[in-house]
């Protein structure tokens, strides 16, 4: 797919994942909207990026919807990348083996399921109603590429909660693009192994070392950047569609 004078959505656009894979659309020759929330430098990465920055919050429709709308004043809405997420540990039972609260489980769920579904929605809505690009197949408007986890098939201890988020965002994949099929819109999902963002590059040295040691290979944190090839690489590639795609140096998780 050409992206010259289209448009491209990125939620949680200002670090990380997120950021990588906005620099390659942007690159690519794609308007950029970077989604993220007010208290995040999307607005300085949309101005490095040539292209705009919406403050939402993924779970509230009408944010989303005025995101989706801005992403649309630039051009057709072609592709869509969902990496706005949230990650806090909390296991069942507390250290006196009392329930931890239910609202922890509830937030993951919402930021990381609903945010995804409802960024979904709202921009399915308005990439449905672009003329199909020119291409091969006739009728491709575009493509939405989900993040997961491989905590979704390799859950550990305290991540039941993210586990159960990601696992809903890929279960969602494969009935969500068979639904939007028939407007020619392509819905695939990335499963990241254990990536550089920012919250691992946060620990110490020796501690990424050696989560990196537990890669088979290549031996070492995942990095942004490849995430975001495959993202371009999914673009390119118009028959992949409906697919979970673990990108993780063949790591299968521990329990802890």
């Amino acid at each position: 797919m050409d992206l010259t004078g289209a448009s491209a959505l990125v939620t949680g656009g200002a670090s990380g994942l997120g950021l990588a894979t906005a620099r390659r659309l942007a690159a690519a020759g794609a308007a950029v909207t970077i989604v993220d929330l007010p208290s995040s430098a999307g607005a300085h990465i949309a101005a490095e990026l040539g292209g705009s920055f919406a403050a939402a919050d993924v779970t509230d429709p009408e944010q989303v919807a005025a995101a989706v709308a801005t992403a649309a004043a630039d051009g057709p809405l072609r592709v869509v990348v969902n990496c706005a997420g949230i990650a806090p540990p909390a296991k069942v039972l507390d250290r006196d083996g009392e329930p931890t609260p239910l609202a922890g489980f509830e937030k993951i769920i919402r930021v990381n399921l609903i945010g995804t579904y409802n960024v979904i929605a709202q921009a399915s809505a308005a990439m449905a109603r672009t003329e199909p690009a020119d291409g091969a197949d006739g009728g491709d408007r575009g493509v939405i590429v989900n993040t997961a986890s491989v905590a979704a098939f390799d859950g550990q201890i305290g991540q039941p909660a993210y586990s159960a988020s990601k696992g809903g965002v890929h279960a969602m994949t494969l009935p969500v693009a068979r639904e939007l099929a028939r407007y020619g819109i392509r819905v695939l999902t990335i499963a990241p192994g254990i990536m550089e963002t920012p919250m691992l590059m946060g620990l110490p040295q020796a501690a990424q070392d050696s989560l990196g040691q537990q890669v088979p290979y290549p031996q070492r944190l995942g990095r942004p950047d490849e995430y975001a090839r495959l993202v371009m690489a999914i673009v390119d590639n118009g028959y992949l569609n409906g697919e979970t795609i673990r990108l993780d140096g063949a790591i299968r998780m521990a329990p802890k």
